[in-house]
């Protein structure tokens, strides 16, 4: 049970993780900084804040309280990053934080007790909050990348009008074990 949530959960931050770098590809550099208006986050601010969510939350996962004392979180909401470079250098760094962390827990630390701001999660509380925290941060570039890119947006699922079309293949094709994020992931829904 434990082995099968955790292989699940790392194959969920995969996808969103690929969803958010297939989004990146299909922007120019200063499609990255723009805003929709004053008040609203760039990509790349939402990026910086992932970042420092990470960093925070994984580091010392298992020993420390995932708000830590060093992270500057109001800042992460600021213009920090000023290039594509910076901002995949961050988001690789997030991402490198959780998967490590991830690949920590094992069945003797399975039932560690995990604090973010003093207050006590299991692993899986921890873990889910942090993906869907995640999942909602990475909607919202998609979403940014979809106005940017209009019409010349290129769908990282279904194409909108080809449901019934996609659905036909894929059942006109033997069942298959191999979980839905696999072939996400390996880019075979399109």
């Amino acid at each position: 049970m434990q082995t099968n949530y955790l292989q699940s959960v790392r194959q969920q931050f995969e996808y969103y993780k690929m969803l958010g770098e297939r989004t990146f590809a299909q922007l120019k550099d200063e499609d990255l900084f723009w805003q929709y208006n004053p008040e609203s986050n760039s990509i790349a601010v939402t990026v910086n804040h992932l970042w420092g969510n990470m960093l925070s939350r994984w580091t010392d996962f298992l020993t420390s309280d995932g708000e830590k004392e060093w992270r500057q979180r109001d800042a992460e909401f600021e213009d920090l990053i000023k290039t594509r470079e910076q901002l995949i250098g961050k988001w690789n760094a997030g991402w490198d934080c959780l998967f490590t962390a991830l690949d920590s827990v094992n069945e003797e630390n399975f039932d560690t007790v995990i604090y973010i701001r003093n207050m006590g999660h299991t692993i899986i509380e921890a873990i889910n909050r942090q993906l869907a925290h995640y999942a909602y941060h990475i909607g919202q570039i998609v979403y940014i990348g979809r106005m940017i890119r209009g019409s010349e947006w290129e769908s990282l699922s279904i194409p909108k009008g080809e449901s019934k079309a996609y659905n036909q293949k894929k059942f006109s094709q033997p069942k298959r074990k191999e979980h839905f994020t696999q072939e996400f992931l390996k880019g075979d829904e399109e």
